[in-house]
């Protein structure tokens, strides 16, 4: 694959030019990578998107196996790839408690929702009230690249291999 120029359209799909969609993705995640002598968090990835929300910012960016985003509405979400998990970091621009115990050697979350994307849409259910509903203002197509370019890059057994069985 050859150069892509800044000013032509994304090759995700998403319709918007490269500089506006995952070139700003690639920028973000090699801040994220840098920050602190290597030692990428997913907590401070959550910070990240947490401040994007309360300045009521669109922004979007790729952890591993996370998909990271927030709109003008301040709203923040945080998806998960291999099980289709879902939480909301931020609600209307104020920051909402995230229940996540990370250790070098695990990130435990309590996850709130699945997610689906159905006809174009980001579909949530609750894991407490099994209701469902559809999200509105979310980067669909860019959430479907990203889930695109997870399942090429990892591997079914690796996505297995994410999460731990609870005793």
């Amino acid at each position: 694959m050859g150069k892509i120029g800044r000013n032509q359209p994304c090759p995700c799909g998403s319709g918007k030019k490269y500089k506006h969609c995952c070139r700003t993705v690639k920028q973000v995640e090699q801040q994220i990578t840098e920050k602190q002598d290597g030692q990428v968090t997913l907590t401070y990835a959550i910070e990240q998107i947490q401040r994007a929300a309360v300045s009521h910012k669109e922004d979007f960016f790729e952890l591993g196996v996370f998909i990271f985003f927030s709109n003008g509405n301040g709203d923040a979400w945080l998806l998960e790839v291999s099980e289709s998990d879902a939480i909301q970091l931020a609600r209307d621009g104020e920051l909402l408690e995230v229940p996540i115990e990370e250790t070098p050697e695990t990130i435990e979350v309590n996850w709130s929702h699945t997610f689906a994307i159905e006809n174009k849409q980001l579909c949530l259910t609750s894991y407490e009230d099994k209701n469902r509903y559809p999200l509105d203002n979310v980067p669909t197509q860019r959430i479907s690249a990203a889930i695109r370019r997870m399942k090429k890059r990892f591997s079914p057994e690796l996505l297995e291999q994410v999460h731990i069985s609870q005793p």
